[in-house]
């Protein structure tokens, strides 16, 4: 969804873009990427039914997905390496909500 250039930007923008397109379906997945991620993270979960994770290890991703249901990842390019932030959206692309007892959870976010 942009920026599709190095110039600077106002990543709340994109972050409110991105929110409101996975806000359309269930399986929608969202990512988003600023200098530390947590500003994209949290932009993003301003917006109701939104659980965005800002991922900062293997762990970090897979339990955001296994225990929370998110359903954005938000990473640093700044404390990132692009070869990890891949190998995260890959996990988090892969790795499925385990439900059960999170599920009663993620209703009372």
């Amino acid at each position: 969804m942009g920026p599709h250039n190095n110039d600077r930007v106002d990543y709340p923008d994109y972050a409110h873009k991105v929110a409101r397109r996975v806000k359309i379906s269930k399986n929608n997945i969202g990512i988003l990427v600023c200098g530390s991620g947590m500003g994209m993270n949290i932009a993003a979960n301003r917006h109701k039914n939104i659980r965005a994770a800002q991922c900062f290890n293997l762990k970090s991703t897979k339990l955001s997905r296994l225990h929370n249901d998110a359903n954005i990842i938000t990473l640093g390019s700044r404390v990132l390496s692009k070869k990890k932030a891949l190998t995260f959206v890959g996990v988090f692309l892969n790795t499925k909500f385990e439900g059960g007892r999170h599920s009663k959870r993620i209703r009372k976010i």
